[in-house]
């Protein structure tokens, strides 16, 4: 598919998403909850539904027609998606998602510290994380030090939301095994600085684990010249189906990961005592894939490559700035990552003083706006804020300046609806 060229039509691109044109409580829909799970394009329902209405077989199973026009179309998703994150097919695993790509990762380090190898932890080894972290990139580490004896240790963040590289140079040395961290931050929309963090981790010859989910849909990705060894990103939030994600590997990592779910597909011989595996990815990939929801990745991906994704982070950048400067505008709001140093994604967390964060955002969907509250799975970040919850709103390749301004606008008028003065 050719890349468009120059800036987005957004007038063009929002016609490509039937979601786009609903009503909520009466008013037209604003979408600013993309961070959570972005809307789908017509292509990526389309393409789903095509599958399974006129290929949909089992793959890798059949020597049958119907199968093995299945299995080429799943491989050539694979392909696709490869492709779009600059790697080959080898180096994409499917997942059902980023939780279950970091959880496998966890998992199959775990089995290999109990069989030996060289990835096997033990006790004094050292994980390290960041205080920005979604759960999901923090409890598998915290499991697996728990498994291991492993010690757990965390990059703290500045005020402004930056990761502090002073305190990270001194964290990771010569115990450190794994350094686990998001692209960006799924509440402060930082983008970190994943190349100073993997010079870190290699020179103590650690392992690097990158939580892509938000970075995939906004950003020109390439992860082998990021340099990380490996990294998880999500369908669903990148205008892709649910159910379906990716982990990352290097071929060398991959090849030395054991499986973690075990059975059917992804073995070569068994016997009644003993079974040997196909390589990666396929040693990972046991049983049933989640075969119409890769199709559907795939549709994205290209979708996402025909907008261009310089086009994409260009565009999204003028809506961050439009967002985060009038949110910090508004008295009696506290940003979260309030720093115009880094680079960022259009998303935003906020608190507003006085207004609990769910009253927010009931406020603001009886305006039809739909924005995420809560702690975005991100408890240890808020805590640090002195927070325990938060309004976060996130825009898209479809959001437009006119959305921008009517949740503002919308946002504006809360401290005085529940008559907050001070």
């Amino acid at each position: 598919m050719t890349t468009l060229a120059g800036a987005l039509d957004v007038t063009a691109v929002r016609a490509d998403f039937p979601i786009l044109t609903e009503s909520v409580n009466g008013e037209p829909l604003v979408y600013l909850d993309s961070a959570a799970t972005s809307q789908k394009p017509r292509v990526v329902l389309d393409a789903e539904r095509a599958f399974l209405e006129h290929e949909n077989a089992a793959v890798h199973r059949g020597a049958h027609t119907l199968a093995a026009e299945a299995t080429e179309s799943f491989e050539d998703a694979r392909a696709a998606v490869a492709r779009f994150v600059g790697a080959g097919p080898e180096s994409i695993v499917w997942t059902s998602g980023a939780t279950s790509a970091l959880n496998l990762v966890a998992y199959a380090i775990g089995n290999a510290s109990i069989a030996g190898g060289p990835l096997a932890l033990t006790r004094g080894d050292e994980i390290v994380v960041t205080e920005a972290e979604h759960h999901a990139n923090l409890i598998p580490w915290q499991q697996l030090a728990a498994r291991t004896g492993a010690t757990l240790r965390h990059i703290p963040v500045h005020d402004d939301g930056t990761l502090d590289l002073v305190t990270a140079a001194d964290l990771i040395g010569e115990r450190t095994r794994i350094v686990a961290f998001p692209h960006v931050s799924n509440v402060l929309g930082i983008v970190n600085p994943v190349a100073d963090l993997v010079a870190l981790a290699r020179s103590a010859g650690a392992l690097t684990v990158l939580d892509a989910c938000q970075s995939a849909p906004h950003l020109p990705l390439d992860l082998p010249a990021l340099g990380v060894d490996l990294a998880a990103f999500s369908g669903h939030k990148m205008l892709g189906p649910y159910g379906i994600g990716a982990l990352y590997g290097r071929g060398e990592v991959l090849d030395a990961l054991p499986p973690v779910l075990t059975g059917g597909s992804m073995v070569t011989t068994v016997t009644l005592d003993a079974a040997e595996f196909l390589p990666a990815p396929q040693k990972f990939e046991a049983g049933t894939q989640p075969v119409s929801q890769a199709i559907g990745l795939a549709a994205a991906v290209r979708y996402l490559d025909h907008l261009g994704m310089q086009n994409v982070h260009e565009r999204e950048r003028v809506l961050e700035k439009r967002l985060r400067d009038g949110v910090r505008s508004i008295p009696g709001i506290r940003l979260l990552g309030d720093t115009d140093v880094a680079d960022r994604v259009a998303l935003c967390a906020f608190d507003v003083d006085g207004v609990h964060a769910h009253d927010v955002g009931q406020v603001l969907d009886a305006r039809g706006i739909a924005v995420r509250v809560g702690h975005h799975c991100a408890q240890p970040l808020h805590r640090r804020f002195d927070m325990t919850a938060t309004v976060r709103a996130s825009a898209s390749v479809f959001t437009t300046e006119a959305e921008i301004d009517t949740f503002l606008d919308a946002l504006s008028g809360v401290r005085a609806f529940f008559g907050v003065r001070r």
